[in-house]
């Protein structure tokens, strides 16, 4: 595949760089050559260029808002193109990020992944690498990396130093929130995976998910983010299957399938002892999904808008 979302996503942070004070983003030069973009005062139109960023530019992240019960919430709208390289490939947060020797540890997204690969076989299952001299990485964390970090994550991309970018939100913070909120297409494409569904027979993909409002600190935003896609989700995508693959499949992508749906996902997480990996891991999903099969034209949906759930989420009446 010709596509290199590395070099498409350079091309957004060349945008953001060279717009950095409407983005209201900080663009940090270390010592060794590496760049950070820090966006962790961006608004929301900084937070649609990060989204866009962590697809490898192959997805569109537009702003708009979601209005239920007289509460008006921003919302974003997510296109995929290819949506297996996009969403898998790229923005999906698969790379543990973990310098002992600095104290540092983040989830890696964004297209540097697709340089390093691995991640137990994915790449492989996804017929894609990315082969590009320049690395760009999306850590959702909330200290920077330093030189030390950025000479791994350049180590780990055989890329020059010079040409390593990382771009860094605090979950708690508007872009962090957009960010996440433009993952619905990829949350819905991870769980079709996770049942057994090939993503590569995923055409295209676009999604629609209310922004969280920022909460007190980033557990809380852990929360709420999540509740926004668990919750009011929603996902369309056009396939090249069958239809009884397709109506086996789709059934079981919901978030209400998963045994710990019904509650705010902070409260799950209290629950869970605070072990994010005690989670059923199948809550992590849109609320509604839709299937079109190229092949015959069936459109099938499966799952629930659930605007209670929001509401107690978001501490809205």
């Amino acid at each position: 595949m010709e596509i290199s979302v590395n070099k498409e996503a350079f091309k957004i942070v060349q945008e953001v760089m060279d717009k950095k004070n409407f983005f209201q983003v900080e663009v940090k030069k270390l010592n060794n050559g590496a760049t950070v973009l820090d966006f962790s005062k961006a608004g929301y139109p900084g937070g649609a260029k990060l989204g866009e960023i962590c697809m490898g530019g192959y997805g569109t992240v537009t702003l708009g808002t979601f209005t239920f019960d007289n509460i008006t919430v921003p919302e974003v709208t997510v296109t995929a193109e290819y949506p297996h390289v996009s969403c898998l490939g790229s923005q999906y947060a698969g790379w543990r990020c973990n310098v002992k020797d600095e104290g540092y540890f983040a989830m890696v997204s964004g297209p540097a992944r697709a340089l390093k690969g691995g991640e137990k076989g994915l790449f492989e299952e996804l017929g894609y690498r990315d082969t590009a001299d320049v690395a760009v990485a999306v850590l959702e964390a909330n200290v920077l990396p330093n030189e030390k970090v950025m000479e791994f994550i350049a180590g780990k991309c055989n890329v020059p130093i010079a040409n390593t970018y990382t771009c860094v939100a605090p979950t708690k913070c508007v872009a962090g929130s957009v960010q996440i909120a433009a993952r619905v297409v990829e949350t819905g494409l991870h769980k079709l995976h996770e049942v057994g569904f090939d993503p590569k027979k995923v055409l295209y993909g676009i999604g629609t998910v209310p922004i969280a409002p920022l909460a007190k600190n980033d557990t809380r935003a852990m929360g709420v983010t999540n509740d926004a896609i668990i919750a009011a989700g929603q996902v369309f995508y056009n396939v090249d299957s069958n239809d009884e693959e397709m109506a086996e499949k789709i059934k079981l992508v919901p978030s209400s399938t998963s045994r710990d749906y019904g509650k705010p996902f902070f409260q799950i997480f209290k629950d869970a002892g605070k072990d994010f990996f005690k989670i059923d891991a199948h809550l992590f999903a849109p609320a509604l999904i839709t299937m079109n099969n190229v092949n015959t034209g069936t459109t099938l949906h499966a799952g629930k808008v659930d605007l209670d759930l929001l509401k107690k989420s978001f501490g809205v009446e």
